[in-house]
């Protein structure tokens, strides 16, 4: 990175450069559960019954739908927008495009490909980041994904137990 600054009595500007990378997470796992209950997790683990390692709820929305918005709400109109539906293919992909949790210049992409596999379902997920991603992220990510698909195969586990 390299920085320029200039000052005046009445203002300054700063101007960096910084190296733009890239980020790819893939992970499967398999979930004991029939593929539609499966699909229904992974919406209700980005939306409603979504859960931070901790076990506080995680007050995200998504709307199932191709250009649907996915985003945390705050309540009283605040709130921050992970990333836009680019694909949705019920039970079997879905498709994330946005910023995500990373509020600066850069872009992110997830899928998550499920497939029938005996009377369970395989649940094969990428994600994709380009741009200037901070080093917590980086570190962060995949123990992250790990907790959100774990919380997935168990949503799935108990509602096919019901």
């Amino acid at each position: 990175m390299s920085r320029i600054t200039t000052a005046s009595p009445s203002a300054s500007t700063s101007v960096n450069t910084e190296q733009i990378s890239s980020l790819k997470i893939q992970k499967e796992i398999f979930i004991e559960a029939p593929i539609d209950i499966a699909f229904e997790c992974v919406l209700a683990q980005l939306g409603p019954e979504s859960e931070m390692p901790d076990g506080k709820p995680f007050p995200f929305k998504i709307e199932p739908w191709p250009g649907g918005r996915w985003f945390r709400d705050l309540g009283n109109n605040t709130g921050h927008l992970w990333g836009h539906v680019q694909v949705i293919k019920p039970p079997k992909l879905l498709e994330i495009y946005g910023q995500m949790m990373m509020s600066y210049a850069a872009t992110n992409h997830a899928q998550y490909k499920l497939e029938s596999e005996g009377s369970g379902t395989r649940l094969k997920f990428t994600h994709q980041a380009v741009g200037m991603i901070a080093a917590d992220h980086r570190e962060g990510l995949t123990k992250g994904f790990q907790f959100w698909l774990e919380r997935i195969r168990q949503l799935a586990q108990n509602r096919k137990n019901k």
